[in-house]
């Protein structure tokens, strides 16, 4: 399922497969400079960029012409169904994507874990193909926080730091004031902005995240409803059982009524 390597390759590198793998090459370039050659022409790799090669698709890559060397890491690999939506990358040619991390704050931990896939690979280990493909996965999932198409890519980078502070925070006292104050905005301007990219109130997102939470909790745990709601960031017990009733259209005790916790 998993084939690695790291080279460092000199000018007149070259390798072409006209019909290509059965499986998906991912290519990410640590130094140098990289080509990869279709249809169309060719495009140049830089250091950190990523590209994702579909099976089947014809292999014509090698070190860019006038660059002294390419300094590639490499996968063929049979992705498991859970990642095909990671898979999604801008397309530069049929069959050919292309993934530029420079300058991304996920760069430095994705080219880590690709150096640990391929280490991994060639442990002694009966465990080592396991191993690497949860690294692989790692990869997968960090390159969707820099995918031009994930969902929140278009964002404004204050409003994503300001959705993982909430959702990361949620259980605390929070207000727009706080929140805002993470993005060096003032509150007004943030909930303006806010609203505008995401088309909620701060408010609305925050309570989305808590009630989230809970019915979680409700559903995979048997701790009393008040102490739930503490749990989420709803000091009154009483107002957390308007709010949960008002989103889910049933109390906390009639959720968990019709989703019983495991083991009971």
């Amino acid at each position: 399922m998993l084939v690695t390597g790291h080279f460092h390759k000199g000018p007149r590198y070259r390798a072409i497969r006209e019909h290509g793998t059965r499986d998906w090459l991912l290519v990410y370039t640590v130094s140098g400079h990289g080509r990869f050659g279709h249809d169309q022409g060719e495009f140049v790799t830089q250091p950190g960029d990523l590209v994702l090669v579909r099976p089947g698709v014809r292999h014509d890559y090698g070190t860019a012409r006038g660059a002294r060397q390419w300094e590639p890491l490499w996968a063929h690999f049979i992705p498991r169904p859970g990642w095909l939506p990671s898979l999604d990358w801008p397309e530069v040619a049929p069959g050919i994507l292309r993934l530029p991390l420079h300058g991304h704050e996920a760069a430095p931990r994705i080219a880590q874990r690709f150096r640990d896939v391929v280490r991994l690979n060639t442990v002694s280990s009966r465990q080592r193909e396991a191993l690497a493909l949860n690294a692989l996965e790692e990869i997968l999932l960090w390159c969707d926080l820099a995918n031009p198409r994930r969902e929140t890519a278009g964002l404004d980078s204050r409003i994503r730091r300001s959705l993982d502070f909430i959702c990361e925070r949620f259980a605390e006292p929070l207000n727009v004031a706080r929140i805002a104050a993470q993005c060096g905005l003032s509150p007004s301007r943030f909930a303006h902005l806010f609203r505008a990219q995401t088309g909620e109130t701060p408010q609305r997102y925050l309570e989305f995240q808590r009630l989230n939470r809970a019915r979680q909790l409700l559903e995979f745990t048997q701790e009393p409803v008040a102490v739930i709601a503490r749990s989420v960031g709803f000091e009154n017990p009483f107002y957390f059982t308007l709010r949960f009733k008002r989103h889910s259209g049933a109390s906390p005790r009639a959720w968990r009524q019709r989703h019983p916790p495991a083991g009971r």
